[in-house]
């Protein structure tokens, strides 16, 4: 491992990696990189030119390179940041936000649809009068007479552009955040009146892969398949998830087998073996082995077209075409190297997959599998060859669960304790049911797909959903409600590295690191809890037609609610996941008035009443849209601050900020700001 750390592609893929960060949290001139890196290249090159090409030893010239692939890092980013080109359309002068706008768009990707609207990605071809550029999330309202739209559509749309709305209370999910990240900044609300659809007039390679998976779709139904058998097969096979029903979803995730219903490197290392058995008998001719390496390369590149070129099929592919490359070069494959290789290529491409929780997850899977699989296996030796077969197949998930752990709890906040159940039965037979699948699918777009072969696969992909549900129901199991915090996961990282790292080579120096990151996890732990303890914070919730409010004292949380249940607020449980407070929350009776450190905090309903001579409150929270005078409020009660929650009417909400304007007094909107917090 420590020779893997020393490979030159590892400390570049660092330095860019590093240089991706520092780019995505700062905002640098392109003008200015545009200088520096021919300035690095020019000092690197009159280096090389002076010390006579003797390089291997000189550190400056070392220093000079990575400094180079920071700085590329943070230009790679820069750079494909669409806000920075003068054609992006949030740059144009005509543009405004919440108001209407003529635009010319394209669909690029079919999302997975809400209650109420058809959902799809698409890029803006043209605003107003000026052709542009920036993706854009497009909401169609759903409609029975509306156009079928398909990935490929040109339409011309009238109507507002809106910013997507951040999260607004402390540790829900970002969904701003996570659009931005693939580059959505905006998006708009149509109706089936106020878009015009164009006549095609050219094709896209991604627009004639959807119509082809829309082919094998409508045979798949023909031949009998629905509901979740044809989701998964979708999944399984054609990358597409956006018609699986939540609740099956949940049933893989808990299950531990989230990742069968996603195309990666599972998948794509399976397609590649079966490509290259067929393709032995084109070895035994001149040049064979070139013309197949040549022909399995399409065909995965295809693959992934048909796939909808998501990340994890785009890093999949890209990392088995190298490995395919090593097999027809006759070369031992070092899969370390391939790995790195492949993912200094795809960030340097689109440094945007760096902060997609897939592209984490699994490269540090194959890591896992690659570098502590081995290890596990070598503990254990059964004399029996199937006992040892599945020795082996348990040794590589586990090795795959320890690699994702702490940053899948991170992410997820649970743990599926039957993991390895679920994969000791469906990997086995994965590959077995994917090159079923394709041979259905084959047959079924030709329509020459027997009966009887159709509903053996339907009933085998049947039988696999039912397994999942079933393990997901062993609810024992499945540990949830997990904080993990990013200081803490680190450190956990650092311990099983270490550890690995001493079975690996049982020395005195490995067993002194792996005692230090004990220490560190356990440091970061009695400081976390320390934290826990001595925080003190008042939270007015940001909640639709509702009032929560949550008083905190160290462990103690109380949460006071205009509502008879609190249980499934999705805000309040993120709240009590994110501060570590699981199942310590008191709910209390709502109030009018509390206290916290020195501030008096007065709550106004609709009865409007506040004038009360025993109390002087120095925050005021208006709930439930109460019919009051505020500007004769404010000359009586003098507060620092009004607050206005998500129970009032925006009319209101609008007036009361105008007064709040006028007098000179601090006003906050939680339907604008977030949640409003005080903290001790």
């Amino acid at each position: 491992m420590l020779k893997f750390l020393k490979f030159i592609p590892v400390q570049l893929t660092f330095f860019l990696i590093l240089g991706i960060l520092i780019g995505n949290t700062n905002n640098f001139q392109i003008n200015l990189l545009v200088k520096i890196i021919p300035l690095f290249l020019v000092l690197l090159f009159i280096l090389y030119v002076y010390t006579n090409r003797q390089l291997k030893s000189n550190l400056l010239f070392t220093g000079l390179v990575f400094v180079i692939v920071f700085f590329v890092g943070i230009a790679a980013i820069t750079f494909k940041n669409q806000l920075h080109q003068e054609e992006h359309y949030s740059n144009a002068e005509v543009f405004k936000v919440s108001t209407n706008n003529v635009a010319t768009i394209s669909i690029k990707k079919e999302l997975k649809p809400s209650i109420n609207y058809f959902k799809y990605e698409a890029e803006v071809i043209q605003l107003q009068y000026s052709k542009s550029l920036g993706k854009i999330l497009v909401n169609i309202e759903k409609d029975s007479t509306i156009t079928d739209l398909n990935v490929g559509d040109v339409l011309v749309v009238n109507t507002s552009f809106y910013e997507i709305n951040k999260s607004l209370n402390p540790f829900t999910f970002n969904y701003k955040k996570y659009i931005e990240h693939q580059q959505i900044y905006h998006q708009m609300y149509v109706n089936n009146h106020q878009f015009l659809k164009k006549p095609a007039t050219a094709y896209s390679i991604r627009g004639l892969a959807a119509k082809f998976r829309k082919e094998v779709t409508t045979a798949l139904i023909n031949n009998g398949f629905k509901d979740n058998e044809l989701a998964v097969v979708n999944a399984l096979l054609l990358g597409q998830r956006q018609t699986i029903s939540k609740d099956l979803i949940e049933s893989y995730s808990d299950a531990g087998a989230i990742h069968i219903l996603a195309v990666s490197g599972l998948h794509i290392g399976i397609i590649l073996l079966i490509l290259t058995f067929l393709c032995k008998p084109l070895h035994y001719f001149k040049h064979g082995k070139l013309i197949a390496s040549i022909v399995i390369i399409c065909l995965l590149w295809m693959y992934a077209i048909i796939a909808g070129l998501s990340a994890s099929v785009v890093r999949a592919v890209s990392m088995f075409t190298a490995i395919a490359i090593g097999m027809y070069l006759n070369k031992p494959s070092n899969i370390y190297n391939t790995l790195v290789i492949s993912m200094f290529f795809l960030l340097l491409f689109n440094p945007y997959y760096l902060f997609e929780v897939g592209f984490q997850l699994s490269y540090l899977a194959v890591f896992a599998i690659v570098w502590v699989q081995p290890k596990i296996v070598s503990l254990w030796t059964p004399k029996n060859s199937f006992i040892f077969k599945m020795w082996q197949l348990f040794s590589v998930s586990l090795a795959a669960q320890l690699g994702v752990l702490p940053l899948s709890i991170f992410y997820f906040h649970q743990f599926p304790g039957l993991f390895f159940v679920s994969n000791l039965v469906i990997i086995p037979f994965l590959g077995f049911i994917l090159i079923a699948g394709i041979l259905v699918i084959a047959l079924s777009v030709f329509e020459l797909l027997p009966q009887f072969l159709a509903d053996i696969f339907i009933n085998i992909i049947r039988l696999m959903n039912a397994f999942v549900e079933w393990i997901a129901n062993q609810h024992f199991f499945i540990i949830k409600d997990i904080t993990l915090s990013l200081v803490l996961m680190c450190a956990l990282y650092g311990f099983i590295f270490f550890s690995f790292k001493w079975i690996e080579k049982r020395t005195f120096s490995r067993l002194i690191f792996v005692l230090l990151a004990f220490i560190s996890v356990q440091t970061v732990l009695i400081f976390e809890k320390k934290k826990l303890q001595t925080t003190n914070e008042f939270t007015i919730f940001n909640e639709n037609r509702t009032s929560v409010l949550a008083n905190r004292f160290g462990t103690d949380l109380r949460i006071y609610s205009s509502k008879d249940s609190t249980q499934n607020l999705y805000s309040l449980k993120a709240y009590v996941l994110g501060t570590g407070l699981t199942h310590k929350e008191k709910f209390k009776e709502f109030k009018n008035l509390y206290r916290f450190n020195n501030e008096t905090i007065l709550v106004i309903d609709s009865l409007g009443m506040y004038n009360f001579k025993s109390i002087k409150p120095s925050i005021i929270v208006l709930h439930n849209s109460p019919k009051i005078n505020l500007e004769r409020l404010l000359k009586i009660q003098q507060p620092k601050m009004i607050v206005a929650d998500a129970s009032n009417y925006r009319s209101y909400i609008e007036q009361w900020e105008d007064t709040c304007i006028k007098n000179k007094t601090p006003f906050y909107n939680t339907m604008q700001k977030g949640a409003f917090i005080l903290k001790e």
